[in-house]
């Protein structure tokens, strides 16, 4: 077994925060840069989920080449990808042009995540997998949420933002030099005798219920970053507050991760989830009462994200709780194809919620999503946890 030094543990913590720092740079970058240019809003939107069809895209063709150049190589090639896209933003602003480079950086994106997830949760212990998992939860989550402030250089030139964000993932080529590399275990695969396609139905029989949670964050996310926002203005919510809510979530999914990881390594990986799902639902829920209180509401969203705010970390150790070391690299694509199904399902959802319902449309779609999550997973059977004994990693 490989051992995941606390150094290799940063360096892979430190490039999955740059990531992060460039996602949540160009979410909102390339909306207020389409929106002078007069795009509309709904070629704006389309624009918006090209990263998450790019990392559908390149899901099922990630496992192979991983196992056979091992996690730097693809690790490497995925910066490379996310690099030189962000350095030809400034070069020709059109609408289909940045569409192929944002569904080009959702590939590198994943590629990236992908052979990090893989490689942190396959060499963690499972009594510090929890901890684990939520420390890289927090470095992307810090990221995102610091990236957004790049927009205000914009002002200054629009090829600002692009270019120092390129150069940070230039730094982060530069430290990878350092990691030796690693392959994933193939323990098992042999033995077992399956193929790829066996590989995917083993993991979907074995840990789907697990993969539930990468959707619902995947949902939670989107509907909150691109369907709030209409709710809030179509129901008298100022501006100024909406511009506070949302980071108040991210605020408290930030606070609470760590906490909750290491709940989720002491308690168990299952029960810790039915409890965020529960106080998720009823905080979401609450909004429903709160008027036109907006404290009340900065409160409920804290709150929210304390709990939901870490669905997608808990939902990545849970699988890997249930799952062989040889499966985890297909339990992580599907992770992925999960969480942008929930990002592309989201704001779908949420709109046509907020056009066939008036008053609490948009509670009602995230409400729902988490009373089934919440459902499913308690009802479910057959979700022992699975510990891997390993040694000597951080």
């Amino acid at each position: 077994m490989a051992v995941l030094t606390r150094s290799k543990f940063s360096i892979l913590v430190s490039i999955v925060f740059i990531s992060g720092f460039s996602q949540g740079m160009l979410l909102p970058l390339i909306a207020i840069l389409l929106e002078e240019a007069g795009t509309s809003s709904t070629l704006n939107g389309l624009n918006a989920i090209a990263l998450y069809i790019g990392i559908v895209l390149a899901s099922p063709f990630i496992e192979k080449p991983m196992r056979r150049f091992g996690y730097k190589k693809i690790i490497l090639s995925g910066l490379v990808l996310v690099t030189v896209s962000l350095f030809l933003f400034p070069w020709w602003k059109a609408f289909w042009f940045w569409f192929a480079l944002r569904l080009v950086i959702g590939v590198g994106d994943h590629m990236l995540h992908f052979s990090t997830q893989v490689w942190v949760t396959s060499n963690s212990p499972a009594e510090k997998r929890g901890r684990n998992i939520a420390l890289y939860g927090i470095a992307f989550g810090a990221g995102f949420g610091i990236g957004p402030l790049m927009t205000r250089l914009a002002s200054v030139s629009e090829a600002l933002p692009f270019l120092i964000s390129g150069a940070f993932c230039l730094i982060s080529l530069f430290i990878m030099t350092f990691i030796q590399n690693e392959f994933p275990s193939s323990e098992g695969v042999k033995e077992a005798g399956m193929n790829t396609l066996g590989r995917y139905r083993e993991v979907m029989r074995a840990a789907w219920v697990a993969l539930l949670p990468a959707f619902g964050y995947g949902f939670l996310e989107a509907s909150l970053n691109g369907s709030f926002p209409v709710y809030a203005l179509r129901h008298g919510i100022p501006v100024n507050w909406v511009s506070v809510l949302l980071p108040s979530f991210v605020v408290g999914s930030l606070v609470f991760q760590l906490p909750l990881g290491l709940w989720s390594d002491r308690f168990g990986r299952r029960k810790v989830l039915l409890v965020c799902l529960f106080v998720g639902f009823l905080a979401f829920t609450g909004t429903l009462l709160a008027g036109s209180h907006m404290w009340i509401y900065l409160l409920l969203f804290f709150i929210a994200g304390m709990f939901v705010g870490s669905l997608f970390s808990l939902g990545i150790t849970y699988m890997s709780d249930l799952l062989p070391l040889h499966l985890l690299p297909v339990g992580n694509i599907l992770a992925g194809i999960a969480f942008s199904s929930g990002s592309m399902t989201g704001p779908l959802v949420g709109g046509w919620f907020i056009e066939a319902f008036q008053s609490g449309a948009f509670v009602y779609a995230i409400s729902g999503m988490l009373l089934i999550l919440l459902l499913v997973t308690y009802f479910h059977k057959g979700t022992g946890e699975r510990n891997h004994s390993q040694k000597n990693v951080v």
